[in-house]
């Protein structure tokens, strides 16, 4: 039983018999076999296998609904049995973006694993959209979000902030006005001039002609970059669009196109790239750590979220 419920889980996660027999390690035949097996007792199928992807029945709705509900029961009496052995043992699954799980987590990482090194830590990588789904399916514990105005019911608390700023390779700094109002790398990592109020915002109208790179739909920083160039009447020659900010972030500096950055990604070694203020509320994200509200808080969890806020604490009052 609990054999054939992992199966059609998993068809159902994938959509298709053929990925989730890969991902299961077994033929199509025998998956099939498997999940008609457990149609038969049930009474009625549980896929529509006429639609691409495959698409559940009512009667598989309710079984993937009361399959998530045992696996939701199991998992936290695992997770309250290891909370008995005071972290000496338990997991702990954080999923992140590109961006954060390389310049934001990995400090919080390195501590985390060298304090509890019984717990298992695994580190899941994708969008922020994707990240959100694995977290409704519980495939994940927690994860990061910036979304302005969620719809969800996650339990969400703001642990981290960061500031947008544009960024525009020198090449493309073609006039005087563009030079003496950018700023340059000592002034974003050290002087911090980008949030100081005094400090003019960048009028985009300017880059008119400038080749921008924009980070693909679905994306929170695609949103507020479509919504920067809205506000100064300026529409964006879209030279490019990526999946990922980091991936962005090195184009730029190659000099392909100017793009909205994370002041983060911004290191003492940048060269060639000039930065420019964002005059606007919506270039300040706050960022959430992220948790289903049907998921027990486990103290690995919450030890995460401790040495999180120690290290970017103060990043968030200032």
């Amino acid at each position: 039983m609990e054999a054939e419920m992992k199966y059609i889980y998993t068809v159902y996660q994938e959509g298709s018999f053929s990925k989730a027999a890969d991902r299961l390690f077994m033929t199509q035949p025998a998956l099939s076999i498997a999940v008609q097996r457990a149609e038969r007792k049930i009474g009625m199928p549980l896929f529509n296998r006429t639609s691409k992807p495959l698409e559940l029945t009512e009667a598989g709705k309710l079984y993937i609904r009361k399959y998530s509900e045992i696996a939701d029961l199991e998992n936290e009496l695992e997770q309250q049995i290891n909370d008995l052995s005071s972290l000496q043992t338990g997991s702990l699954r954080v999923g992140g973006s590109h961006y954060f799980n390389a310049y934001v987590l990995p400090p919080v990482l390195t501590e985390y694993m060298n304090r509890y090194p019984g717990i298992n830590l695994q580190l899941t990588e994708s969008d922020s959209h994707d990240l959100l789904n694995l977290l409704y399916e519980h495939e994940i514990d927690l994860t990061f979000n910036c979304s302005a105005h969620p719809k969800d019911s996650f339990i969400r608390r703001p642990v981290f902030r960061d500031t947008l700023l544009l960024a525009v390779p020198e090449i493309y700094v073609i006039n005087d006005h563009l030079r003496e109002t950018a700023l340059t790398t000592e002034d974003i990592i050290h002087k911090k001039k980008h949030l100081q109020p005094e400090t003019p915002g960048i009028d985009l109208t300017q880059l008119k002609d400038t080749p921008f790179l924009f980070l693909s739909a679905g994306n929170d920083l695609r949103l507020r970059s479509l919504q920067f160039c809205a506000d100064s009447h300026f529409t964006p020659q879209i030279r490019l669009q990526i999946s990922q900010l980091v991936t962005v972030w090195h184009l730029v500096c190659s000099g392909l196109g100017a793009a909205f950055i994370s002041d983060f990604l911004v290191k003492p070694d940048t060269e060639n790239v000039f930065f420019y203020k964002i005059a606007s509320p919506q270039a300040t994200r706050i960022f959430d750590i992220t948790m289903s509200e049907r998921h027990y808080v486990s103290n690995a969890m919450k030890a995460f979220e401790e040495i999180f806020r120690r290290w970017y604490g103060a990043n968030l009052a200032d």
